[in-house]
């Protein structure tokens, strides 16, 4: 059966967040920097929930974490309430046959997902070194039929590559982070698992190339959340939820969508303009329907998203006036929900506790540093308001000041309407403080 719809690629990284040049981070990319220049790059893009599989399975339902039933790890026991949204068996109604190359946890074993082909064995770790090797051999005889492939990295998570003896002297560090040789070298281990992060991806792209599929290919590349280091990583501002978030879009229509879709890719609209930044505040949750856009087949009714293609065809400058993002579980319970404007971000914690959840930050250097420093002794407040174009770090808490006030009460009163309109698990009261497993 001969290709009438594009390819999907959907190439994903682990704890990345927006460290990468193609998003103004003194990064040594140069294969994502590459694919930038001719690709739709989304420079204020988010996560659903700043932890790997509530993240993921956002992504992959087009629902917000806690509708998808993925309060916490999927290796802790959590698992999709409805996995059957699960994109890969509605691209397989499409007529797409579903490959999975590495990482992927929304569910304890990768067998259990639903994709038709499985490129590496159970017990293997999915790093460049095993997910390209396989991905390449898959490629050299492709299957006729359109495909949707998650080729899927740990790197960049812990624990990191060894760095260059001379790096540390001059890596950047992360945004919340402070710069001591402790953490310089920490953050040069990061850049080392960057550098083979983005070895991968350019043998990915490479072997689209190879395959003649890059013309008739949608590839996203992004990652699950920010990146593992203190404030980061299971935390609700930028640096937890701020992602990379990369398109490229075939020029023109493969071939016919099925009855029911809306036309040929895209909707019959003009091909996309590259290269293109595009600053409207996005969600992840906009890429499922995004896709269902671009291959012209029905939106399920339980997508929560908004399709990314009036952005890619510079119909519209902004998509939302609100998203959230949400944290329940990761190693321990945690419960936080938020709400980010163009303007605003408002933060609201539920548990009883107001200390920092030491758990809930990968082991490190970095992390030894702040709890020496007296980290964990610091109390978290309640709410959190950031006016994110006078601070843009996130850092200055307005939750108290009188001349936000009517900031802050609008923007709880629009988290709350979300929650009750979602139902989440939150507002009948405190969860188990163990993630069910």
């Amino acid at each position: 059966m001969a290709r009438t719809q594009p390819n999907i690629f959907y190439i994903h990284t682990h704890d990345t967040g927006r460290a990468v040049a193609p998003h103004g981070f003194n990064a040594d990319t140069p294969n994502l920097s590459r694919f930038a220049a001719s690709a739709a790059v989304f420079r204020n893009a988010h996560c659903a929930a700043p932890t790997c599989s509530p993240s993921r399975a956002a992504l992959l339902t087009g629902q917000w974490a806690h509708q998808a039933g993925m309060l916490g790890l999927a290796h802790f026991g959590h698992r999709l309430e409805h996995p059957e949204r699960h994109l890969v068996h509605t691209l397989r109604q499409t007529g797409y046959t579903s490959v999975l190359a590495g990482m992927q946890h929304v569910a304890d074993r990768a067998d259990r997902v639903g994709y038709d082909k499985l490129l590496l064995s159970l017990d293997s770790v999915p790093s460049v070194d095993t997910v390209c090797p396989a991905f390449e051999a898959f490629m050299g005889d492709p299957p006729s039929e359109p495909i949707f492939a998650s080729i899927g990295f740990t790197e960049t998570h812990r624990p990191f590559e060894q760095p260059d003896e001379d790096r540390a002297a001059w890596c950047r560090l992360p945004a919340a982070v402070p710069d001591t040789p402790q953490t310089r070298e920490d953050a040069a281990g990061f850049a080392a698992s960057l550098r083979r992060a983005d070895e991968g991806i350019g043998r990915v792209l490479e072997a689209i190339r190879n395959a003649g599929m890059w013309d008739e290919s949608i590839i996203i590349i992004t990652t699950d959340h920010g990146p593992p280091f203190p404030e980061m990583k299971c935390n609700l501002t930028v640096h937890g939820t701020g992602v990379m978030l990369m398109m490229h879009v075939p020029q023109a229509p493969v071939g016919r969508a099925p009855q029911g879709g809306s036309g040929d890719p895209g909707g019959g609209r003009n091909p996309v303009s590259v290269p293109h930044l595009i600053d409207s505040l996005v969600s992840q949750v906009d890429i499922y329907p995004t896709l269902c856009d671009l291959i012209g087949t029905e939106k399920p009714d339980w997508l929560e998203g908004e399709s990314l293609v009036p952005l890619l065809h510079g119909e519209r400058r902004e998509l939302h006036d609100e998203i959230f993002a949400e944290c329940t579980y990761h190693v321990e319970y945690e419960p936080m929900r938020a709400v980010r404007t163009p303007r605003y971000l408002y933060i609201r914690r539920f548990d009883g506790e107001r200390t920092v959840v030491a758990a809930n930050c990968d082991d490190g250097p970095s992390k030894s540093l702040f709890e020496e420093a007296g980290w964990l002794e610091h109390t978290r407040p309640v709410e959190e308001l950031y006016d994110t174009l006078l601070d843009p770090q996130e850092r200055r808490n307005l939750a108290e000041s009188a001349e936000y006030a009517d900031v802050k009460t609008q923007l709880a009163r629009r988290l709350e309407a979300w929650m009750e309109r979602t139902a989440d698990p939150l507002l009948g009261g405190t969860l188990p403080r163990e993630a069910h497993r």
